[in-house]
């Protein structure tokens, strides 16, 4: 069977027929000179976008796009400065920290080099006082010397040397050492006897009192009684023995000793 498409009044015209004839009559009314009055319902009729199936297009003027632009730039730069901001920022703690570490650190070393200072300053007064010797009574001279003879002493001869005194002078260990005796020693009255740190001995006699203990550790000049008259003498002075053992009878030269450690008699 074939379709045949109807006609007459009834059928709606094609889109490209109503185009046409939408022309002719825009022609036509051009032609009469009256399509000033009949411009507007005539192209009022035209049908809208949507239902031609077209897609508008909306055109942007330059003025809103230049704005856009600037914003998407404006935006850009904040974006960089903060960031630069940021990084500058933790540039400056990492530094901060970094002068804090070396400060500590800078510190330290100076602490420690201080300590090995105070330390070797307190080695060299020890070794400094070790060696160090004074006189037993500073400004005295010797008024008997060692070896004299006499039948007042019981091995017919001085076994030490008088230091000139009067009685309450003050009587001092001549080096570093440890007190081995201290109090009465028979015909010495009141003694002291010191081992001292290179293994010799010093004695002191006669003395009026005494002020150290046995056991005491000693100092160069440091005090250790006051001269007197006690024991067997004709009168106060100081008796000073140098000897190599703390028992009587190995003693050496007192003056020599003295000497020999430094001091001036």
């Amino acid at each position: 069977m074939a379709f045949t498409r109807a006609t007459g009044k009834h059928r709606r015209p094609s889109r490209i027929q109503r185009g046409t004839a939408h022309a002719a009559g825009v022609a036509a009314l051009a032609t009469t000179g009256v399509i000033g009055t009949v411009a507007v319902p005539a192209f009022a009729a035209e049908p809208a976008a949507e239902q031609t199936g077209l897609t508008p297009v909306v055109t942007i003027g330059d003025t809103v796009a230049q704005q856009v632009d600037a914003q998407a730039a404006a935006q850009k730069q904040a974006a960089e400065e903060a960031a630069a901001k940021r990084k500058a920022e933790e540039a400056a703690r990492k530094r901060a920290a970094e002068i804090a570490e070396k400060a500590k650190e800078a510190a330290k070393k100076a602490a420690e080099e201080a300590r090995e200072a105070k330390e070797r300053a307190a080695r060299e007064a020890e070794r400094k006082l070790l060696g160090s010797f004074v006189s037993p009574i500073p400004g005295s001279y010797v008024s008997t010397g060692y070896k004299t003879g006499g039948a007042v002493w019981s091995s017919g001869s001085h076994t030490g040397v008088d230091f000139h005194a009067a009685t309450g002078t003050p009587v001092h260990a001549v080096g570093m050492g440890t007190v081995v005796e201290a109090g009465w020693g028979g015909s010495y009255g009141n003694q002291v006897v010191i081992k001292m740190n290179d293994g010799t001995y010093t004695q002191y006699g006669h003395l009026s009192s005494i002020s150290v203990s046995v056991g005491q550790q000693v100092t160069p000049g440091q005090q250790i009684g006051l001269s007197g008259a006690t024991g067997n003498v004709t009168g106060a002075h100081l008796h000073f023995e140098a000897r190599t053992s703390p028992e009587y009878g190995s003693d050496i030269d007192p003056v020599a000793y003295l000497r020999s450690h430094g001091v001036n008699l």
